[in-house]
């Protein structure tokens, strides 16, 4: 039985042909401690940074300085469009990402379409609002959101990314300026 082969650091994709790869989902590539198995079946540790999120591509740096390139799992998704019937079909999508949104739904997006996990109220809301969902396979790469990463709430375990501390603060000086906030003429 050999080492189990340590990787300690994530890397810009690299342009290197003949690289192993690593095969992950979407819930693994979230996960910064995770044990799991190489295309050729060499064993691998992911000891990441908390809160390091792998998109398919990315490079991997191993302790013996090998890379090794991520690659998407093709995985079970829903594939979202405007039903037949929707008189603006853009307007639809738009609708129907809201409404996933405002549920912290993790979505990825194109031109027409969207694409989430499968989950069976999501279906019923997706369907209740005019939206054809069909079930496929294929690699999940969803939006990183607007300031690179997951949302936190102040309650959260782990809460404290820069972009979502920036926001607190804003909101919190908005609240106190309206409070002391003095008209003039």
């Amino acid at each position: 039985m050999s080492a189990l082969l340590k990787i300690t650091e994530r890397l810009p994709p690299p342009d290197a042909p003949g690289l192993r790869e690593i095969v992950l989902s979407y819930a693994e590539r979230a996960r910064s401690r995770l044990r799991a198995v190489l295309e050729d079946g060499t064993e691998v540790g992911l000891f990441l940074p908390r809160g390091t999120q792998l998109r398919g591509g990315d490079g991997l740096l191993a302790e013996n300085g090998e890379i090794i390139r991520v690659r998407a799992a093709v995985e079970p998704l829903y594939r979202v469009t405007a039903g037949p019937d929707a008189s603006d079909p853009a307007f639809a999508l738009l609708r129907a990402a809201y409404h996933l949104g405002n549920r912290h739904v993790p979505l990825a997006l194109s031109p027409g379409e969207l694409l989430l996990e499968p989950d069976p109220v999501l279906r019923d809301m997706l369907l209740g609002l005019d939206m054809l969902v069909i079930e496929c396979a294929t690699a999940f790469e969803p939006e990183a959101g607007a300031y690179g990463g997951g949302h936190r709430h102040d309650h959260d375990e782990h809460a404290g990314s820069v972009g979502e501390l920036l926001s607190q603060q804003a909101h919190a000086r908005t609240a106190i300026d309206m409070a002391t906030l003095q008209f003039h003429r």
